[in-house]
């Protein structure tokens, strides 16, 4: 169980976060908001590389700076795409992130190879990743981030960027991996998570304005005939992203 208490965080004068309270089991969460809406702050917070100004958050009880390295080994983490290592081999990455999550020799080898063929990247994985397409590289992204076996993963704007295609394989990926474990997805982009989600969190200017299912916001907002209906319900000109 993860659980946020109170999590505030300020940027200068801005309210990045304000007082967000959530609880979180096993399941797909999808975490819907625009840009600024405050979502990658609260992933930031929720993967300890932030701390919050005020409130906790904490993982069967218990505070996560606490626990430490035990947290770090039970959370996979798939940021946005910048920042990858071009250079690298798909195969040489892996390696590098299944070193910096402390996997042994043996482990790290079954490991690489157990993440390339779920995500179907056997056969470029000995490619720079400079050649990959906006897909490859999500998908290499998401082996990174299942390398261990987490309780706890965390996407930040899986699809952004990618063709309709890619966007239907990573949605399906996400659900294949929600059995047992814990999946928040942080997304402007509606249709990747309205039919995957256990619940939806719905995030405006730092505030939780809604946490249910895709049924029950739909009946709390008029009878919206899907959750497109509900973004454009709660942020009207703000949803220039949908």
């Amino acid at each position: 169980m993860l659980d946020l208490i109170e999590i505030s965080k300020l940027y200068g004068e801005k309210k990045a976060l304000q007082q967000v309270s959530l609880s979180f089991s096993e399941g797909v969460y999808g975490l819907l908001g625009p840009n600024g809406a405050g979502k990658s702050t609260l992933m930031s917070i929720i993967t300890d590389n932030q701390k919050p100004d005020s409130g906790e958050v904490l993982w069967d009880g218990k505070e996560i700076g606490k626990l430490k390295a035990s947290y770090r080994e039970l959370l996979g983490y798939a940021p946005q795409q910048q920042g990858l290592y071009e250079a690298f081999t798909g195969r040489r990455f892996l390696s590098y992130m299944g070193t910096l999550k402390a996997l042994g020799k043996k482990e790290l080898s079954e490991e690489i190879e157990r993440v390339t063929a779920y995500v179907n990247l056997g056969e470029v994985i000995n490619r720079p990743i400079g050649t990959y397409s906006g897909g490859m590289k999500q998908r290499l992204l998401i082996a990174q981030a299942i390398m261990g076996n987490p309780k706890l993963i965390i996407m930040d704007e899986p699809t952004a960027g990618l063709d309709p295609k890619e966007r239907v394989r990573i949605r399906e990926k996400l659900q294949e991996l929600a059995e047992g474990r814990m999946i928040l997805v942080a997304t402007h982009v509606v249709s990747d998570i309205e039919s995957i989600a256990k619940e939806i969190v719905i995030l405006k200017k730092g505030q939780v304005i809604a946490k249910d299912t895709v049924e029950a916001l739909c009946k709390m907002y008029g009878d919206a005939n899907n959750l497109e209906d509900v973004y454009m319900k709660v942020f009207g000109d703000e949803a220039e992203y949908v």
